[in-house]
C-alpha cells in the first residue's frame, strides 16, 4: 500500500514538473487518485487528511487591493505523507509545519492547470505523518474571483471602500488555500488586520464596535464548509434588534436598514418552534453595497443581504424568510458535493413557505407555492430548449461542468415541491418529526443524495410502509405527475384583474358604492379604488405577468398613473414592470429603468430587463451604452452573464 502511494505521489511530482503543453484530459488522468474520489470540483485528499481546525491571519490592504495571510491548518492526528489543497490564482510564498514560532519549511509543488479549468491548481505537500500544523503563507491576485474591492464611489455612502468575498460554490479557493470541498467541514478563527476607520466583520462571531487599532478577532465554534467562510471590511455600524438579532450597514443608512426588519426576530421564533433551536449563536445581517450579485448568501451568523430589500415600505422585507431557512436547510447539514445541491436549497425553500404560512396565512403560502410552480415549469422549458434536461434532475451530474450551472430554479422548487407533495402524503406532523430528527441526526455533518434516500426510506418510508415515486422525482427529468397541486384565489383575482383592465375596463378608477349603516335605516357613500398596499409584492407580479406583452403604452400609462410602479422602490416589481414596458413600448419607464439598472448590480433583476432589451436593435444599442456605463457597479458574475447573453 505504502509502495501505491508513493508510486502515485511521483507521478504527480513528475507531471507538476513537465511542461505545460499536456491537455487537461492528460492531467485529469494524473491526478485520478485524487481527483474525482471525493468531490468532482476538489483536489483535496480529504479521504486521507482533511482540516479539523483552520487559524487565519490575514492583512487586508485597500492601497494595492490584497489580502496579505497565512492559512494555518490543524489536520488532527492523521496517516497520511501527502495534503493536497486546492488553490486559484493565488501567490503561495512558503509553506512550514509546527506551531506559530515553532515552524520550519516544508517542501510542496503547485501542479499546473489548463487556462480553462474550473478546479485551479492542486497545492501538494509532503509531510510526516507526525506533523499536524500545515501553514500556508500566500497573497491574493489580481485575478482572485472571490474579492470585490470597491472604490468609494462605488459604495452606498460614497466615503469609504468595501471589500466582499464571496466564496459558493467553489471560489474560496482564490482567498484562501484550503481543501475546497463541502464534504469537508471545519471549525475556524481568525484574526483580520484592516485600516482603521473601517470595521472586519466575518461568518463567525463578531464584534459590535470598530476598534482604534484595526485589529478584529473572530471565531467560528461550529464546523462549516470551505463555501461558508465570508470576510467583508467596510464603514460599518451596528443596531441591535433582538438578543439574537441584529443589523450591520454601512454607517449612514444603519436606521433605514433596522427599521425594515421588524419582523425579523418573529420569523426566528416561528421557525425555531417548527424546526428546532438556531445554532449558530447570533443571527446578524449585513446589508451590502448595490453591486452585490445575489439576493443574499446564508453565511453563518452573518448573512449578506442585497439592499434591494430595503423597498421602504417592508413590502419585500419578507424575502429574509429565505435566507433564515438556510441556517437550518442548508448550513446545518451541506451536501456532500455540488451534484447534491437540492438538499440545501429544496429544502430551504420548503421551509421559506412553511415559515411565510405561519407568518401570514395558509393562502399566502398557498399564492407563493404557485408562483414558484409556475417559474420552475418556465425554467424547465428553457432548460429543454438548450438541451440541458438531465439538470432538471435533483441529483445532478455536474463532472468537467462549472457548479454554477446547477444553481436553477429546479433545485430550489422541485425539491420544494418534492417536500410539499410528500406532506400530502404522510400529513405534516410526521414530516415535521422526520425533518427534525434528519436535522439532528445529520448536524454539522455533510450527505450525498443516497445517503438522504436510505435515511428517507428506513425513518419515513418503509415503518409507514408508503410507496412513494423518490426515484422519479430525483433521477428523472421535469415533474412528476403526483405532485401537489395548488391553487390560489388570491392570484386567480389579479388574473382576473389583468384580463378586465386589458379588455378596456378601469380597474383602477374611483367607485361609489352604498351600504347600509348597522341598525339604522340609513346609507352611507364609500368611495373605494385599489391601492397599491392593498395586494402584496406576488399579486402585483402576477398581475404585470398576466397583461399581454403588446398591450398599448396608454394602458401602461394608465397603471403608472395610479400605481407608480416605474417608481416603486420594489426591486421584484420594478423588474417585472420593466420589462414589460420594454415590450410594449411604454418609453416613459426606459429613465427610471436606465437608473434602475445601472444602481442595482443584483443578476436576478439585470438579465431579464437585458434580455428585453436585446429584442430589438432600437433597444439593444440603449442596452450596450447603459451597460458600457454601469458595468463598473457590476459584480464579475453580472458582467459575465449579461457579455453572453448580448453575444458580446
Amino acid at each position: 500500500m505504502f509502495f501505491c502511494r508513493l508510486f502515485n505521489f511521483v507521478l504527480i511530482i513528475l507531471f507538476c514538473l513537465s511542461c505545460g503543453s499536456d491537455s487537461i484530459e492528460s492531467k485529469k488522468k494524473a491526478f485520478t487518485w485524487v481527483y474525482g474520489e471525493v468531490d468532482n470540483h476538489s483536489y483535496a485528499n480529504v479521504n486521507q487528511v482533511r482540516t479539523k481546525h483552520l487559524h487565519l491571519d490575514l492583512d487586508v490592504n485597500f492601497d494595492n487591493k490584497t489580502i496579505y495571510g497565512v492559512a494555518r491548518h490543524d489536520l488532527g492526528k492523521h496517516n497520511s505523507d501527502t495534503v493536497i489543497f486546492d488553490t486559484k490564482y493565488l501567490q503561495i510564498q512558503k509553506i512550514t509545519s509546527g506551531e506559530k514560532g515553532k515552524e520550519k519549511e516544508l517542501e510542496f509543488v503547485i501542479g499546473s492547470w489548463d487556462k480553462d479549468s474550473i478546479l485551479g491548481q492542486p497545492l501538494i505537500v509532503t509531510l510526516k505523518k507526525s506533523e499536524r500544523y500545515i501553514n500556508i503563507y500566500y497573497q491574493t491576485t489580481a485575478k482572485t474571483a472571490a474579492l470585490d474591492w470597491l472604490e468609494p464611489l462605488q459604495t452606498r455612502g460614497n466615503i469609504h471602500p468595501i471589500l466582499y468575498t464571496l466564496g459558493s460554490p467553489t471560489s474560496t479557493r482564490t482567498w484562501i488555500p484550503l481543501q475546497d470541498s463541502p464534504t469537508n467541514r471545519f471549525t475556524y478563527s481568525a484574526t483580520v488586520k484592516v485600516p482603521k476607520e473601517l470595521m472586519a466583520v466575518m461568518s463567525a462571531e463578531n464584534q459590535v464596535k470598530r476598534n482604534s487599532e484595526g485589529i478584529y478577532k473572530f471565531s467560528m465554534k461550529k464546523p462549516i464548509p470551505s463555501y461558508l467562510v465570508a470576510l467583508s471590511v467596510g464603514n460599518y455600524s451596528y443596531k441591535r434588534i433582538s438578543d439574537k438579532c441584529g443589523i450591520y450597514s454601512e454607517s449612514e443608512f444603519l436606521s433605514q436598514a433596522s427599521d425594515e426588519f421588524d419582523d425579523l426576530p418573529k420569523m426566528m421564533q416561528i421557525t425555531e418552534k417548527m424546526f428546532g433551536p438556531y445554532q449558530w449563536g447570533k443571527y446578524d445581517l449585513l446589508i451590502m453595497p448595490n453591486s452585490f450579485p445575489y439576493g443574499g448568501t446564508e453565511n453563518p451568523c452573518l448573512n449578506f443581504i442585497h439592499p434591494t430589500v430595503l423597498a421602504g415600505d417592508k413590502s419585500w422585507s419578507l424575502s429574509l424568510a429565505n435566507q433564515l431557512a438556510r441556517s437550518w436547510a442548508g448550513n446545518l447539514v451541506t451536501p456532500r458535493s455540488w451534484n447534491d445541491l437540492w438538499l440545501n436549497e429544496g429544502l430551504t425553500v420548503y421551509f421559506e413557505l412553511r415559515i411565510m404560512e405561519e407568518l401570514e396565512d395558509d393562502e399566502y403560502s398557498n399564492m407563493l407555492t404557485l408562483v414558484k410552480f409556475n417559474e420552475l415549469k418556465e425554467e424547465i422549458k428553457n432548460l429543454k430548449k438548450v438541451n440541458r434536461l438531465g439538470d432538471t434532475h435533483l441529483k445532478l451530474d455536474l463532472k468537467n461542468r462549472n457548479p454554477d450551472t446547477g444553481v436553477t430554479e429546479v433545485s430550489q422548487i422541485k425539491g420544494a415541491l418534492f417536500f410539499k407533495t410528500l406532506e400530502t402524503k404522510v400529513g405534516r406532523k410526521k414530516i415535521d418529526e422526520f425533518l427534525v430528527n434528519y436535522l439532528n441526526s445529520f448536524a454539522f455533518q455533510a450527505i450525498s443524495t443516497e445517503k438522504f434516500i436510505e435515511y428517507f426510506k428506513n425513518e419515513l418510508i418503509d415503518p409507514i410502509k408508503l410507496s412513494f415515486n423518490i426515484d422519479e422525482w430525483i433521477y428523472q427529468p421535469g415533474i412528476p405527475k403526483n405532485c401537489i397541486n395548488v391553487n390560489s384565489k388570491r392570484l386567480n383575482e389579479m388574473q382576473k384583474f389583468a384580463r378586465e383592465f386589458a379588455s378596456g375596463i378601469d380597474i383602477f378608477e374611483p367607485k361609489t358604492i352604498f351600504e347600509p349603516i348597522p341598525k339604522s335605516r340609513k346609507i352611507k357613500r364609500i368611495t373605494k379604488q385599489i391601492k397599491r398596499s392593498d395586494y402584496s409584492t406576488y399579486e402585483w407580479i402576477e398581475f404585470i405577468r398576466k397583461l399581454p406583452k403588446n398591450i398599448s403604452p396608454e394602458k401602461l400609462a394608465m397603471v403608472d398613473a395610479y400605481m407608480n410602479f416605474s417608481n416603486w422602490g420594489n426591486s421584484e416589481v420594478m423588474t417585472e414592470w420593466y420589462v414589460l414596458s420594454i415590450q410594449s413600448g411604454y418609453k416613459p419607464a426606459l429613465s427610471p429603468m436606465e437608473e434602475f439598472i445601472s444602481r442595482v448590480g443584483r443578476s436576478k433583476y439585470l438579465l431579464p430587463i437585458y434580455a428585453a432589451l436585446n429584442e430589438t436593435e432600437e433597444n439593444r444599442q440603449l442596452a450596450l451604452s447603459i451597460f458600457e456605463i454601469a458595468k463598473m457597479n457590476y459584480h464579475s458574475i453580472s458582467i459575465s452573464a449579461i457579455e453572453n447573453l448580448l453575444g458580446l
